[in-house]
């Protein structure tokens, strides 16, 4: 019996109890940071398991797995997220969020529920292979600074060098029990731009007596659109927007602060930290021309997503191997951003994406579900790349 026909076995029979801890996950959201009880409820899962673990970053948890079959220093590890948005559900789902405000909305549930049944997959086969299996239950990943940097700052690994970091996320414009992947540069760099323009507030019957703050604001979002049409290297995909802007007048009053807030993404390090400078004098110099005072408060969130060539189509051949060619998708660059860009940084790393099959029921929407039937490959694919990546470490 080969090891991939074990793993799909062993998922089928692990299927129904996984979707019952997604459903638990689902129904119990908690927002980042703050994953008390979804951190409890994983380590009773683990005990169960009988998997060792420790926690770390808080509400964070790394578990072991070491292989039997003979002594080795190899090791990788495989990630999931723990928190949900601040976002209030929609679907009607019997096992809907009884948070209010608190949603799963980007299937950390399904990533967490499937890192779960990896582990016991691979628990189970601890006999079978040599090395060391990582299970890193990350906290924090929809929030600044993100629960990967903390951990890896608390050394998750205790001094150890992983050959390979793996993450899934799931995509619901995928077809379910596909997944996808991209060699080299895949998702963008993110950072909070936080703007406040403030001057004389005053009726707005008499302008000439004030500083028209709204306009100022107003001059500085159409200023800025330049960033990405005209200053950004045409080679190089840049987002610049903005989301929120507060100017709390009225209909006869100009307000004394008009604040803006907004995200810039790119997929260059260099262009990122010019552009943030460029940012920074288009706003000021334009609320001067103005009369009125300029704050810009740019907050460097996480770096770029690389997936490592070599290991990638490493990772792409055994996917094939496992769940058929037809299966396996090249994916686009993608301007949303992800922390596990730190792992990235530090170690070889593969992010990939699990499809779920549901392509109007987009992710960071209050409507957002998916085809658990991804849940098989979700828990099984990550067990076989794991073992098969201390085979040929």
């Amino acid at each position: 019996m080969d090891l991939a026909y074990k793993i799909r076995k062993k998922a089928e029979e692990g299927f129904n109890d996984v979707v019952r801890i997604r459903r638990h996950l689902h129904k119990h959201p908690e927002l980042s940071f703050n994953e008390i009880e979804t951190s409890r409820f994983i380590k009773e899962r683990l005990e169960e398991y009988q998997i060792d673990f420790r926690p770390v970053a808080g509400t964070g948890i790394v578990a072991s797995i070491t292989g039997k079959k003979s002594s080795s220093d190899r090791c990788v590890a495989l990630r999931a997220e723990l928190d949900a948005l601040p976002l209030g559900e929609e679907t009607d789902l019997p096992f809907s969020s009884v948070n209010p405000g608190v949603m799963h909305a980007c299937g950390h549930d399904v990533h967490a529920a499937c890192l779960l049944g990896s582990a016991r997959i691979i628990k189970s086969l601890e006999e079978e292979f040599s090395g060391t299996v990582f299970l890193v239950f990350q906290p924090g990943e929809e929030s600044l600074p993100g629960g990967a940097k903390m951990m890896l700052d608390e050394d998750l690994f205790q001094g150890r060098e992983p050959g390979a970091v793996i993450a899934q996320h799931v995509l619901p414009e995928l077809e379910t029990g596909c997944v996808g992947v991209k060699q080299g540069l895949y998702m963008a760099s993110g950072d909070e731009i936080y703007i406040s323009v403030t001057g004389k507030g005053g009726h707005g019957a008499m302008p000439h007596t004030t500083t028209d703050t709204v306009v100022a604001m107003a001059q500085i979002i159409v200023a800025l659109q330049q960033v990405s049409s005209r200053f950004a290297p045409p080679h190089i995909p840049t987002v610049l927007s903005f989301g929120k802007l507060i100017a709390s007048g009225a209909t006869n009053v100009i307000p004394k602060e008009v604040t803006l807030e907004g995200t810039f993404r790119t997929m260059d390090e260099t262009w990122r930290a010019k552009a943030h400078e460029i940012i920074s004098g288009i706003a000021t110099k334009t609320a001067a021309s103005l009369g009125a005072s300029c704050i810009v408060d740019i907050r460097k969130g996480y770096p770029v997503l690389i997936n490592d060539p070599a290991l990638t189509m490493e990772t792409k051949n055994m996917m094939e191997q496992f769940i058929g060619a037809s299966m396996v998708k090249d994916l686009p660059l993608r301007m949303t951003t992800e922390d596990f860009a730190w792992f990235a940084r530090r170690y070889p790393a593969v992010f990939y994406r699990l499809g779920t099959g549901r392509p109007k029921r987009m992710l960071h929407a209050p409507d957002f579900d998916i085809d658990e039937q991804a849940i098989m490959t979700g828990s099984s694919l990550p067990a076989w790349l794991a073992i098969c990546f201390l085979e040929k470490l």
